[in-house]
């Protein structure tokens, strides 16, 4: 694990990014790239990774990378989720980079590492199957030995950028438990097909896989790993929701400063007054939680001293999980409402905002799912 960053270096890295992401990536070009096929186009990507480093602030400096840790990422993820920055940064460095390195692999790091830390190489996870639900139980896909190495059956569906990447980490079940099996782009037998989605801005896909070659990543039962890096993934997916919601709040509040009713800005109404400190509660409080899960957030550390995942970041990455969630849908919903009319179009921002989060809902578990998981560590807990 990385030092910690100092609050000046932290500072520092956000206006950078800030700056970045502003000049790079403007709304107007959001718009733009969200029609297109891909999604994202290759020069953002090689700007963000060549002059940044964002792909791989995880990665160790011996693969190309930063060697930073989960309170870094975060940051970089929360002003991505503020600009709906169309790369593919959470499904690279947020999801496949976790899951690398909480794997252990050395020799599949030593593979892909400086690829994805130069911007060469986009990568993603596959686990999610036809039912919708991110999990490590009840899996269909299968993976068996054959004498030229491991083979794939199966179906993963809403695959984050699973049309595109270069690299698909893939669960699946074998004799020996959940494994995780790296299998690339141009391998025979995978078959990408692009999801019409809610979201526009963060493009899915459903992978088929025949008799597909891969190779196995980490330990033959990587249970645990999984678990880990999913619980590391839901912590910054919590920060980007807290960027996109406090840039939904920034947006009303600039909206109730400037439209006027019956001779006044609307903000000078109780009513959109109580509205909007109910938004910067609800945000705040996400923000809190979005925090406390970062700075949680350690890889690629045992998942607790004796393979127990109820340790600080399974139970933080939960709350955070339903707090910024809720608070995502429930500010984006009431950025429209205070908007009017123009809210409720296409052609006002905020509603990619909301389209966002309701397809966030659903990414790596629902809210009522992290409140069972989150149930079964209050009855494990010693009274």
């Amino acid at each position: 694990m990385s030092d910690p960053t100092s609050a000046a270096d932290l500072r520092l890295l956000r206006a950078s990014v800030h700056k970045a992401f502003a000049e790079l990536s403007p709304i107007s070009e959001v718009r733009r790239v969200m029609t297109t096929s891909r999604g994202w186009e290759e020069p953002l990507w090689a700007r963000l990774a060549g002059e940044l480093g964002l792909p791989g602030v995880l990665l160790p400096a011996e693969h190309g990378g930063s060697g930073l840790g989960g309170t870094e990422l975060a940051l970089v993820m929360e002003e991505a989720g503020a600009a709906l920055v169309p790369a593919p940064l959470l499904s690279t460095a947020a999801l496949a980079v976790p899951l690398l390195l909480a794997c252990g692999d050395g020799a599949t790091l030593a593979r892909y590492g400086h690829r994805i830390s130069a911007g060469e190489l986009t990568a993603t996870v596959a686990l999610t199957e036809d039912d919708g639900r991110w999990s490590t139980v009840a899996m269909r896909t299968t993976a068996r030995r054959r004498s030229s190495g491991w083979e794939l059956d199966g179906t993963k569906n809403y695959v984050v950028d699973g049309a595109t990447s270069g690299m698909v980490l893939v669960g699946a079940a074998t004799d020996d438990g959940l494994g995780v099996f790296a299998v690339d782009a141009d391998a025979p037998g995978l078959h990408r097909e692009p999801l019409a989605t809610l979201d526009l801005t963060r493009k899915q896909a459903r992978l088929t896989f025949t008799r597909t070659p891969a190779t196995a990543v980490g330990p033959a039962d990587a249970t645990d790993a999984v678990e880990r890096a999913s619980d590391f993934s839901r912590a910054m997916l919590a920060a980007e929701q807290v960027g996109g919601a406090q840039r939904c709040l920034d947006m009303t509040a600039e909206h109730a400063r400037t439209r006027t009713q019956f001779g006044r800005p609307i903000g000078g109404f109780q009513a959109v007054k109580q509205r909007l400190a109910e938004m910067l509660i609800q945000v705040e409080s996400a923000r809190s939680a979005a925090a406390v899960a970062a700075a949680s957030s350690h890889l690629p550390e045992p998942y607790g001293a004796d393979g127990d995942p109820a340790d600080d970041l399974a139970i933080a990455a939960r709350i955070a999980g339903i707090t910024c969630t809720d608070a995502y849908t429930w500010v984006t919903a009431q950025a429209i409402q205070l908007h009017g009319g123009i809210g409720f179009t296409w052609e006002h921002d905020v509603h990619l905002y909301f389209k966002r989060a309701q397809a966030d809902k659903h990414l790596l578990g629902t809210p009522s799912e992290h409140v069972a998981v989150l149930a079964g560590h209050l009855d494990r807990a010693p009274l």
